[in-house]
């Protein structure tokens, strides 16, 4: 019997549709060769939604990805809504799909492929071999902490407010999950917090410290974000998986991917204890290259394997679009982000197409 698995797309702003497109063709193509069905609906999120029903994430949205076995999000935002008041921003709308479906661990890979080692701004000593895994608590601290928001004093001064709140409940839960996939890697977390000034992360750091005895089998340290963000860059390859709060991670994973040149090639994905995941790439919409078929959709194609591999439970399907990915990188093909002497320059389409070719070829 072939399985049959229900995928929402959202392909959001700027770049996403065009990254979005060669996504689905690959998957399509995944498909038939593993003999797996998708079943395919796309939903409104982001500045898209906004311009078509006034909401950056309508209850229609969610409510199609509550009822899917997986969400693949392209990207999200653009100038024209910067200045719109929070609660209409596109990025409201994301943080609301991730309260929505209960997504709280994000999974950041931050992986060096050997072939892109010179597009990286960092010494190659310093990058090559780096393999780094960032868990990001993704539905509580400062985005989602209560009191918030622009106040009037009684002087007559305006006086912005965000709370940075975890309870020991939310940090147990991502704890566990970064314990789990340290296990599944090399055995070594460190736990990233801000414990000598926030009693916020104090606890953070004294929760994490005693789930430690549960794990015997992994190595566990402790970083202010400061030192890490300086040894980040400094020695990654001392990085092998990465706990934080949701602050820090967004920060930390965002300079993580940039080790590896582009934000471009980074995918990333979203897990709660039930229901779909969310994968997507890290990179943002791009609105100044939209439309110009100049996109870089291999962290898009890469989500769909994470999707795959973890949503799905379809880790083969998974692996041939990962070494889909090397093989066309292997023949040279590069958009402009990752472009190098002598390399093969290709657009958004082309860059799917060389990856269907591989894919035929990887079937033959």
């Amino acid at each position: 019997m072939t399985p049959s698995y229900r995928i929402t797309l959202l392909p959001g702003d700027g770049i996403g549709p065009e990254i979005m497109a060669v996504a689905v063709e690959v998957l399509k193509a995944v498909g038939r060769q593993m003999n797996l069905a998708f079943e395919f609906e796309d939903a409104l999120i982001g500045g898209a939604a906004l311009e078509a029903t006034g909401s950056p994430l309508p209850a229609e949205t969610l409510n199609i990805c509550r009822a899917s076995d997986a969400v693949l999000l392209a990207a999200i935002g653009g100038y024209q809504w910067d200045t719109l008041p929070r609660h209409l921003r596109p990025e409201t709308g994301l943080l609301g799909l991730r309260a929505g479906l209960g997504l709280f661990a994000n999974l950041r890979p931050a992986t060096i492929l050997p072939q892109l080692v010179e597009a990286s701004s960092l010494k190659r000593e310093v990058v090559e071999g780096v393999d780094i895994m960032v868990v990001r608590e993704l539905t509580g601290g400062i985005y989602f902490g209560t009191p918030r928001g622009i106040f009037q004093t009684e002087t007559g001064h305006q006086r912005g407010v965000n709370t940075m709140a975890y309870t020991d409940e939310e940090i147990d839960r991502i704890g566990r999950v970064a314990f789990e996939t340290a296990r599944k890697r090399r055995g070594q977390l460190c736990s990233v917090d801000k414990a000598n000034v926030l009693e916020v992360s104090q606890l953070w750091r004294d929760r994490i410290t005693a789930l430690a005895s549960e794990y015997p089998d992994v190595s566990l340290s402790h970083l202010y974000v400061d030192n890490a963000a300086m040894q980040l860059i400094r020695w990654p390859k001392q990085f092998d998986t990465i706990v934080t709060g949701n602050l820090f991670g967004d920060i930390l994973s965002d300079a993580a991917a940039m080790l590896t040149g582009s934000i471009g090639m980074l995918p990333s994905a979203s897990l709660g204890s039930t229901g779909p995941g969310l994968y997507e790439p890290v990179h943002g919409s791009a609105p100044d290259i939209a439309g110009e078929d100049k996109a870089n959709p291999l962290a898009q194609v890469l989500s769909a394997a994470m999707m795959l591999r973890y949503g799905l439970n379809q880790p083969t399907a998974a692996d041939r679009i990962e070494q889909a990915v090397n093989k066309v990188l292997d023949q040279g093909y590069r958009t402009g982000d990752i472009m190098a002497n002598n390399m093969i320059p290709v657009g958004c389409q082309g860059m799917g197409e060389a990856l269907l070719r591989a894919l035929d070829e990887t079937n033959s």
